[in-house]
């Protein structure tokens, strides 16, 4: 029976606070570049809307 890993895509915001950005269940030992380019989107619009 194989397992399933999560992975979760965070940062540091002002080294306080923690931004989860995107979490999935990992199927395979590359992660998709899809999940990377959502998350990367996700932290995008995140420290964009903090400056306004």
């Amino acid at each position: 029976m194989a397992m399933e890993e999560e992975m979760l895509f965070f940062c540091y915001d002002k080294g306080q606070v923690v931004v989860l950005m995107n979490g999935f269940a990992k199927k395979t030992q590359k992660t998709p570049k899809s999940e990377i380019a959502k998350a990367l989107k996700i932290k995008n619009k995140y420290f964009n809307e903090r400056k306004s």
